[in-house]
């Protein structure tokens, strides 16, 4: 499948030229709002779990670190990711639900601009997931120092926006 979705084609790839990396120029493009949704799964030990509903893990409001860290690495995804534009962010939401052994953690992301703000979703919800973890790896380590339950997954684009 190609990059505009079709298939049959040969995929093309804009931030390549003739082997080289580099940033494309969006300047022809038009500036309309732009919204990306991104979301991932982390998977915990149910005793964790527990500890972050009931507010009694050892380093604090896990949640509450994870959103602010969520956030910064929106807002940091051009120093992050080297061929992403500095764009101008327009609204930042991150939530998180649990499920049957995981925490999903959601990224809504709006600018408005002249390229998408799909990397800013998943960078955010990226370092939402790796922050939970840090914030747990104590209680999720077992005897040997391995983490058999604790995994991520599923970070994926949920949904992507222009002109809303």
């Amino acid at each position: 499948m190609s990059e505009s979705g079709e298939h049959g084609k040969a995929p093309v790839f804009t931030h390549i030229e003739n082997d080289r990396a580099q940033m494309v120029d969006i300047s022809g493009k038009t500036e309309v709002v732009r919204e990306a949704v991104a979301s991932g799964r982390i998977y915990l030990r149910s005793e964790t779990l527990r500890a972050i509903r009931e507010g009694t893990t050892v380093k604090g409001n896990v949640l509450a670190t994870a959103r602010v860290a969520a956030t910064l690495a929106v807002k940091d995804t051009p120093r992050l990711i080297p061929m992403c534009h500095p764009i101008p962010l327009a609204g930042i939401t991150i939530d998180f639900e649990e499920g049957d052994g995981y925490i999903e953690a959601t990224a809504r992301v709006k600018s408005y601009g002249r390229t998408g703000v799909e990397m800013e979703a998943l960078t955010g919800v990226s370092a939402a997931l790796l922050t939970v973890w840090d914030m747990v790896k104590s209680a999720e380590k077992d005897e040997n120092g391995q983490y058999p339950v604790t995994r991520m997954d599923a970070i994926r684009v949920v949904e992507k926006r222009k002109g809303v």
